[in-house]
C-alpha cells in the first residue's frame, strides 16, 4: 500500500486535527505544510498552548509594543493576540473548510478558564470570542463542567459552532450530547441555519491511564499490571458507542432531518505519557468513522513515521472495554473518583498555563514600555 499512515487514517474517516498553534507555525508556513503533507484538517489550542507559544515567540513583538502603545491592559492583551492568531490559522484552513462544509477546516479558541464555573460568564465571552474572531470556521471551546453545559447549549442557540473540552467520564459525556441537542433544538426555534452550526466533544484518554495506571501501579499485583494502558482506550470506544446510540436517537433525527450535524467525538489529550506504550497507541487504537483525533506534533510525527493504521480499532470492542473498567472497579480502582479527579485537575492546569500566559504577556509589556 502506498499511501501514508495519515491518509489511511483520513480514509478510515477520522480527521486528523494539530493540538498546537502558534504565530510562527502560521507565518513559517508550518501549518500549511501539515495540510498538503501530513493530511492535517484542524488546529486545537488551550491556555497551555498559548502560554508556550508567547514564552517563545519573537513574532508576537510587533503586536505587543503596539498593544504597549495603545495602553492595553493585560486582559486586553492576551484577548488581541490570541484570536489575532486563531483568525490567522482560520484563514489558512479556510480551503479545508470550504471543501468539507465546514465539517474540518476548524481552529479552536478557549474560553477563560477562570469562566469554567460561570455559566452566564462563559456565554458573554463565547460569543466576544466568536464575534472578534469573524470566521466562521472558528470554534469556541467550552469545559464539560456543570455549569458549562447551559453555557454550550446557549452557545449553540445562538449559531455559533462549539468545541466542548475536557470530558473524561461517560456520564458527562451523555450529558454533552444532551446539552448538544438542546442547543440545537434551540437555534432551530431561533431561525438558524442548522446545516452551519458544527460541534466536537472532546474526550481526554491519556490522562485516564496516567491516573489509574498509577494506583495499579500501587495495587502491584500481577492482575493490576496486565490492566496497565488498557483504561483509557476502553473508556474511549465506550465513549463511541454513547455516540453511536445517541445519535441513532428518534430525537435526533428529526434533528438531523431538519439540516442538523453530528456533534463528533474528538480523541484529546493523545500524545502517550508512559514511554512503555507505543507512541501512536491513542490513533491507531481508534479508528472509527465520524472521529477526529487532535494530536501534538510529535504523535503527528510518529504517527505519519511508523503507524499502522489497520481500519475501524473501535467498533465490536465494547464488551472487552465493559471488562476492563470491571476488572478495575473489581481491584476497588473508583471510576467516578477517577473522572472527577481529572477534571478538577483539568480545569486547575488550564488556570494555572492561563496565569503563564497572563505573566507572559504582562512582562513583554512592561519591556516594550520600557523600549
Amino acid at each position: 500500500m502506498t499511501s501514508t499512515p495519515t491518509a489511511q487514517l483520513s480514509e478510515a474517516g477520522v480527521s486528523i486535527w494539530l493540538d498546537d498553534l502558534s504565530r510562527e507555525r502560521i507565518v513559517s508556513g508550518s501549518l500549511k505544510d501539515l495540510i498538503d503533507n501530513k493530511n492535517v484538517v484542524g488546529v486545537t489550542t488551550n491556555p497551555s498552548i498559548f502560554a508556550a507559544a508567547l514564552a517563545n515567540g519573537e513574532s508576537y513583538a510587533a503586536q505587543v509594543q503596539q498593544l504597549s502603545r495603545s495602553g492595553a491592559d493585560v486582559d486586553k492583551a492576551v484577548f488581541e493576540i490570541t484570536t489575532d492568531d486563531v483568525l490567522q490559522a482560520c484563514d489558512v484552513f479556510a480551503p479545508v473548510a470550504e471543501a468539507t462544509h465546514g465539517v474540518d477546516g476548524r481552529v479552536s479558541i478557549e474560553v477563560d478558564p477562570r469562566l469554567s464555573r460561570d455559566t452566564e460568564g462563559t456565554i458573554r465571552e463565547a460569543k466576544e470570542l466568536f464575534d472578534k474572531v469573524g470566521r466562521y470556521n472558528v470554534l469556541i471551546k467550552i469545559p464539560a463542567t456543570k455549569e458549562g453545559l447551559p453555557a454550550i447549549s446557549a452557545t449553540l442557540a445562538a449559531g455559533i459552532s462549539v468545541n466542548v473540552t475536557l470530558i473524561f467520564s461517560l456520564e458527562r459525556y451523555r450529558e454533552v450530547i444532551n446539552a448538544y441537542m438542546v442547543g440545537i433544538e434551540q437555534a432551530k426555534e431561533n431561525g438558524h441555519d442548522l446545516s452551519k452550526i458544527h460541534s466536537v466533544a472532546s474526550f481526554f484518554v491519556s490522562r485516564v491511564d496516567a491516573e489509574i495506571d498509577k494506583r495499579l501501579d500501587a495495587a502491584g499485583t500481577d492482575e493490576a499490571k496486565a490492566l496497565k494502558g488498557k483504561a483509557g482506550l476502553a473508556n474511549a470506544r465506550l465513549a463511541y458507542q454513547v455516540f453511536e446510540e445517541q445519535f441513532a436517537s428518534e430525537r435526533w433525527q428529526v434533528l438531523a432531518a431538519a439540516g442538523a450535524n453530528a456533534q463528533r467525538p474528538l480523541w484529546a489529550s493523545t500524545g502517550v505519557k508512559d514511554p512503555a506504550l507505543p507512541d501512536t497507541l491513542y490513533v491507531t487504537g481508534l479508528v472509527a468513522p465520524h472521529t477526529v483525533n487532535t494530536m501534538p506534533e510529535k504523535t503527528l510525527n510518529a504517527t505519519a513515521d511508523h503507524g499502522e493504521v489497520t481500519g475501524d480499532t473501535i467498533t465490536g470492542t465494547y464488551e472487552e472495554s465493559n471488562a476492563v473498567l470491571d476488572a478495575l472497579d473489581g481491584l476497588g480502582i473508583s471510576y467516578n473518583d477517577v473522572v472527577e479527579q481529572l477534571e478538577t485537575e483539568g480545569l486547575d492546569k488550564f488556570v494555572v498555563s492561563w496565569g503563564e500566559l497572563l505573566e507572559t504577556v504582562q512582562t513583554a509589556l512592561d519591556t516594550a514600555k520600557e523600549a
